[in-house]
């Protein structure tokens, strides 16, 4: 089968969205399109893909998150496929790009603005007003800092993780406009890219974080779930 300039093994089908599908189970329709618009030809492969943005979504950064993202992930079963307006894309990019930097990601290649239809017919929502469109500009909490500790999000963010450690912390330093964070004891649950060698000198940071607020480091004879990923040489908070 052939469609939008690449050839499936199979042809397109419409199937369920299922539950654990977390990143658009909830997005106001029932059933998607496989192959997606992100070439995904399984659903095993879009779970995969998609859950690395979950995290995004519970952040809040824009009011259209959800609705860009699964118009790509989990296309509504059409005749034809319908890709997001341009607009779209644009304003949640410009409003979710710098929570994603503190977490050492960049808007990727596969969804650049410029590839999707300007005038054409394309999913959008109503314009909200610029006010709605995102968290009001008052929260300078560092994005990685402001999350709610339910156990339901603990576990996604767990997944979303490369790694995962329960520690103490030394002291909490600003370094090249980054929080650096030393560790006193620390236990590992999940070591990932993290060599057990580098363990006893491990340093943690929270990128773009000198000089945004982190209510949980105010306070440093508590135990810290900490969970990050990493970037390059730096081992990163998320």
């Amino acid at each position: 089968s052939y469609q939008s300039g690449r050839f499936y093994t199979k042809p397109p089908q419409c199937v369920d969205i299922p539950v654990d599908l977390r990143l658009c189970h909830n997005v106001g329709y029932k059933k998607m399109v496989l192959p997606n618009l992100l070439e995904h030809e399984t659903m095993a492969e879009v779970k995969q893909q998609a859950s690395s943005w979950v995290p995004l979504l519970n952040k809040n950064c824009h009011i259209g998150t959800q609705v860009f993202l699964c118009s790509l992930f989990a296309p509504v079963c059409l005749d034809r496929p319908i890709y997001p307006c341009r607009w779209l894309c644009e304003a949640v990019r410009d409003s979710c790009e710098p929570v994603m930097q503190f977490f050492g990601f960049y808007w990727p290649e596969m969804l650049k603005c410029d590839k999707f239809p300007e005038g054409d017919v394309c999913i959008a929502m109503t314009p909200p007003n610029a006010t709605e469109a995102s968290k009001p500009q008052g929260t300078t909490v560092c994005p990685p800092c402001d999350n709610e500790l339910k156990s339901e999000a603990i576990i996604e963010h767990l997944c979303a993780s490369e790694f995962a450690l329960r520690m103490k912390i030394k002291e909490v330093k600003k370094e090249n406009g980054d929080k650096k964070i030393v560790p006193k004891k620390k236990k590992p649950l999940k070591l990932g890219p993290i060599k057990k060698k580098e363990l006893k000198k491990l340093v943690l940071y929270l990128k773009n974080g000198a000089d945004c607020p982190c209510h949980q480091l105010d306070n440093l004879s508590h135990h810290f779930l900490i969970m990050g990923r990493k970037v390059r040489s730096q081992y990163l908070l998320t």
